[in-house]
């Protein structure tokens, strides 16, 4: 039987990591893989997290299952800083641990593939891995353009396509930060967006990645929470991989709002029966020190300090990238006002061949770069390889 089976070509930024390990140069840049990373180049562990790691070794009693939905308080201790004031938006709101926020996203389409949508609009260029879990469930996938040339948000495309769409069609959003352009909605984008969807009836899937990593917890969370306020329905794919540094501790959550309690309810007999069939259930260990941290003021005090200090960081490099301006053919000054690890360059294979070969920076031959592996040690460097190989 295995003889059906026909070779997949590798991930390209799998590929890229072993091309970046392998290069012997000391100077060498790796903008490729998507984890933040101090000045120093390191990716810590939270010490929010230690703290709780070694109260988990000190307390926890028992390693027994907890099921499908996983540690709901977990789930519920971060409702508030997604959603707000008022969590729950009376009753019609909750949510389930899932492994990553890949896991969220995969639990969401198919739910609302099994609840009637037909066709899933996805704006591009967007997070490779949304493409993959859209063809691996089946559902038919429309892109649409979600940036301009100059770096900003294609908005007039975004509302056209949620106005032509209708009740069996939903539409994927970013919530903040968006991978891998940088370039988000504006609060009066939002507001338009919500109102287009409630005028056409298509259903929102909002992907929120990377909360407080733009301008804050609750400046991230605006378009989310303008979309809820103004929808019966939606689905919420949350990941605390970036927020609280757990890349390979995979810790996300799904929720939804429903339009009366009793759908709500029987939205999560069908997402714990899917989450059943797909994983069984999440691990328990990251969801368990993110808890702890939240039900906990001075560790949560902690933690806000340390996402404070990554964000000034990412702002404090999209600063010095814009304030240079122009490398080569290469405009840098949109990158100030986007957020996030992320964004795109225009340049060609070409020029990222170059860049590798003759400059030992290593980034996905889309344009694609994570800003946080530039230091103020290595940006100089960075920028001027950028004006040599597009000069």
């Amino acid at each position: 039987m295995l003889e059906n089976l026909a070779t997949q070509p590798p991930d390209a930024l799998l590929a890229l990591i072993k091309m970046h390990a392998a290069d012997t140069r000391t100077d060498k840049i790796d903008l490729g893989v998507g984890v933040y990373r101090t000045g120093q180049g390191d990716t810590p562990v939270f010490e929010a997290i230690k703290q709780a790691e070694q109260r988990l070794v000190d307390t926890q009693d028992s390693k027994a299952y907890l099921g499908p939905e996983g540690d709901m308080g977990f789930v519920e201790a971060l409702m508030p800083y997604i959603f707000g004031a008022n969590p729950t938006h009376g009753g019609r709101v909750t949510g389930m641990q899932t492994p990553g926020g890949t896991g969220a996203v995969r639990l969401a389409v198919a739910l609302a593939k099994n609840a009637g949508a037909e066709r899933l609009h996805l704006g591009v260029p967007s997070w490779p891995n949304h493409a993959q879990i859209l063809n691996d469930v089946g559902i038919e996938t429309v892109t649409f353009s979600h940036a301009r040339e100059d770096g900003t948000a294609d908005l007039e495309t975004v509302l056209s396509v949620i106005d032509a769409a209708g009740p069996k069609e939903a539409v994927l959003l970013h919530g903040s930060c968006h991978n891998p352009t940088g370039i988000d909605y504006t609060a009066d984008d939002w507001d338009a967006i919500a109102d287009a969807i409630v005028s056409a009836g298509t259903f929102p899937i909002i992907d929120v990645a990377y909360q407080g990593l733009g301008y804050g917890m609750e400046e991230d969370a605006v378009g989310l929470r303008t979309v809820l306020a103004k929808v019966e329905e939606a689905f919420i794919c949350y990941s605390c991989d970036k927020n609280f540094g757990m890349y390979r501790d995979r810790v996300g959550a799904f929720y939804a709002k429903a339009a009366t309690a009793d759908q709500l309810e029987t939205t999560f007999s069908n997402a714990n029966a899917l989450a059943r069939a797909s994983w069984s259930m999440p691990p328990d260990h990251p969801a368990a020190a993110i808890r702890i941290i939240l039900r906990d003021p001075e560790m949560t005090r902690v933690w806000l300090d340390e996402l404070e200090t990554m964000r000034e960081r990412l702002r404090l490099v999209r600063k010095t990238l814009a304030d240079a301006g122009t490398a080569g053919s290469v405009d840098l000054t949109p990158l100030g006002r986007q957020n996030g690890l992320f964004a795109i360059l225009p340049v060609t294979p070409e020029h990222v061949k170059a860049l590798r070969e003759d400059h030992a920076i290593y980034m996905a031959g889309s344009g694609r770069i994570n800003v946080a592996g530039l230091t103020m040690s290595n940006i100089e460097k960075f920028i001027d390889a950028l004006a040599k190989v597009t000069g």
